[in-house]
């Protein structure tokens, strides 16, 4: 049977139409006594520990077992009844990604309320727009830095009570153990089970901002009929379906290491509502800094990052392989090895034997490193670069690429454990439509592809509504075929012969990076209008790990200021650019744009290049729009100079 039918009809005890806190209640009930989450210790300080859980001792790792964790998320449930949350309510969460996260999310939901997700990095300007716009009755904060950024634009919001998941020296907020306590004391599970059973299934969730392309965040709304369809098509790719014989799948076995923020989607999704469904167990990272540590201490059968990470391990590897130059010379041998492996369809005697002294050479400690116990890693939330994923497959650390958006809740469609194929994103989950809009794809995008070729449109019940008061950009995000509503996902992608989608580029102008943030380039490019010394920029970083930007200098502004100065400046313009104290005085106008920015966003370096853009050598359109591509093949070798520095 072909594994997409056999996905069609799967159905298990995961699977079913519930809302979210009933989802986890019947985890909760089939898993009891079985771990759910890892916690470690010495990196908080926690106000639910001692008293309402054991603290874990300096650098190890507690475990909290299904049962425990219930009984956290029901009480705190009541406690936020008892501070005034009712049905429908938004409470934001403004923590990194810890235990905490998860029993404030659950409690929040079971409350009946819905979850605004804060990035732990984000800005009191931001923290002011997300908590404003979603009209957040409450916040979840992490411990002081959070709060202090709460506080400085408390007057503008209608927040009515601010709860810390560590202790603070701030009387005024209330620590996530006094929730646990009030609604310890006010329990009752006739009531409890009666929130759970008002609660709709096409209720809202979550809102979780996203750029666009203006820059300014939009709230996706997503629904409980949204995030659990994801869980159901996601459990019936990864569940244990009994087609798939020995190969790895999410069961209650599995363990994981989470450290994506779970303010983010894919984190949501795919690390959190997929895995307590599934009755997994979550261990929380100390930090993405100490992930080698965290890994050897919880040995994760499975793992869901961003590209940069995985870039990140490899070079640490490799790092460490160039301690001695015979160990550097096997370690580049090894790895040639690893993709010749896996990219050959039936390897010979004497490739396979060149594998077996790979893996014993190399391979085998840097699975160790990793726990030594990973069936496969998931990649989502930016391009993974095809060789790198060949590598990671050939040293026996399989990586499953997927796609998806905020809007699609996420996961539209990923890689199968059973037949993975690098350099695309998988085919689509189950139940969900995906075609193509021809028109938006050049004629240069459609050359050498056999499938058909554009922008990726979907349609599936993981599909949001529309944005969080925004109807005109709902609108423009959906368009009608044949009286059907499909959503625009702005990239444009080729759809095989076989159902597979292939990755081509973004049609909007979203950047990505490596990172998973999402930037958009206008306004940081709109930024330098009014400078007398730049007259142009383009803003580049998708799938890199930070901004940077091709910046064409305003010629004569810059010979007004040198004579000022009393600097004499060369005449040729290229030798202006490459002019020391020419880039100096540049950079004092990216640092003057980097101010009105958040920090992901900020230019880290830049070119400068001596050729305007404009419609004659084919860098701008008609209408004076860069062409990004032309513009990114016309200067590659800067741009390929400021990445590899």
């Amino acid at each position: 049977m072909d594994f997409r039918e056999a996905e069609r009809d799967y159905e298990d005890e995961v699977t079913g139409e519930t809302t979210l806190a009933r989802m986890f209640e019947n985890a909760a009930e089939r898993h009891a006594d079985r771990p759910a989450q890892g916690y470690k210790g010495g990196v908080y300080d926690r106000t639910l520990t001692p008293d309402v859980l054991p603290p874990a001792p300096d650098g190890e790792f507690a475990d909290v077992t299904y049962g425990e964790m219930r009984d956290v998320v029901r009480n705190l449930a009541a406690g936020f009844r008892e501070l005034g949350v009712e049905a429908g309510d938004r409470v934001g969460i403004f923590a990194h990604t810890r235990m905490e996260w998860a029993h404030s999310d659950f409690g929040i939901l079971a409350a009946g309320g819905a979850v605004t997700t804060v990035y732990p990095s984000s800005s009191s300007r931001q923290v002011n727009h997300l908590l404003g716009d979603s009209e957040a009755v409450g916040v979840v904060v992490e411990g002081e830095t959070e709060l202090e950024r709460v506080r400085e634009v408390e007057d503008d919001l209608d927040v009515e009570f601010v709860v810390t998941m560590d202790r603070v020296a701030d009387d005024d907020a209330i620590p996530l153990s006094e929730v646990y306590e009030r609604g310890q004391a006010a329990f009752d599970r006739e009531t409890y089970e009666s929130w759970l059973d008002g609660r709709d299934f096409g209720d809202l969730a979550s809102l979780i901002y996203t750029s666009g392309t203006t820059g300014k965040p939009k709230g996706v709304a997503l629904t409980h009929a949204n995030f659990r369809a994801n869980v159901d098509q996601c459990r019936k790719r990864f569940g244990p379906r009994p087609d798939k014989g020995d190969l790895p799948a999410i069961t209650a076995e599995t363990r994981v290491v989470s450290f994506l923020p779970l303010a983010h989607v894919l984190e949501r999704l795919a690390g959190h509502f997929l895995l307590f469904a599934s009755g997994a167990h979550v261990c929380y990272a100390e930090s993405a800094d100490t992930l080698r540590e965290d890994f050897a201490l919880c040995e994760p059968s499975v793992g869901t990052s961003v590209p940069r990470v995985y870039e990140k391990i490899f070079d640490a590897v490799r790092e460490q392989a160039a301690e001695s130059p015979t160990k550097e010379r096997i370690f580049e041998w090894a790895t040639d090895v690893g993709r010749e492996y896996y990219e050959t369809d039936r390897p010979g005697l004497a490739l396979r034997a060149k594998h077996a002294v790979a893996d014993r050479l190399v391979f085998r400690q840097v699975r160790d490193a990793l726990g030594g116990n990973v069936d496969f890693f998931i990649s989502g939330g930016g391009s993974l670069s095809p060789e790198l994923c060949a590598l990671y497959h050939g040293m026996g650390l399989p990586i499953l690429e997927g796609y998806g958006l905020t809007e699609t809740s996420p996961v539209l469609c990923v890689n199968p454990p059973e037949d993975p194929q690098t350099g695309t994103i998988g085919p689509p989950l189950v139940d969900t439509d995906l075609r193509v809009d021809e028109t938006i794809a050049s004629p240069e995008q459609r050359a050498d592809r056999d499938g058909d070729v554009g922008e990726l449109l979907a349609r599936g019940p993981q599909v949001f509504d529309g944005y969080w008061g925004l109807d005109e950009e709902t609108e423009q995000a959906f368009t009608e075929i044949e009286g059907e509503e499909w959503f625009r996902t702005g990239d444009v992608v080729e759809i095989r012969d076989d159902g597979y989608v292939r990755f081509i580029e973004r049609a909007k102008q979203i950047l990505t990076l490596s990172t998973g943030k999402n930037v958009a380039p206008g306004p940081i490019e709109d930024a330098f209008a009014a400078s007398p010394l730049v007259e142009q920029a383009m803003v580049v970083g998708d799938n890199r790990k930070f901004v940077s930007a091709v910046v064409v200098p305003n010629f004569d502004g810059l010979r007004k200021w040198a004579a000022s100065e009393g600097v004499d400046l060369p005449e040729d313009k290229a030798a202006v650019c490459r002019d020391d104290r020419v880039e100096a005085r540049i950079q004092r106008e990216v640092d003057a744009v980097n101010e009105q920015f958040e920090e992901y966003e900020q230019i880290k370096r830049f070119r400068l290049v001596p050729t305007e853009f404009t419609e004659e050598n084919d860098l701008l359109t008609p209408t004076m729009k860069k062409k990004r591509r032309n513009i990114l093949d016309a200067f590659a070798d800067e741009i390929g100079d400021i990445y590899a520095e």
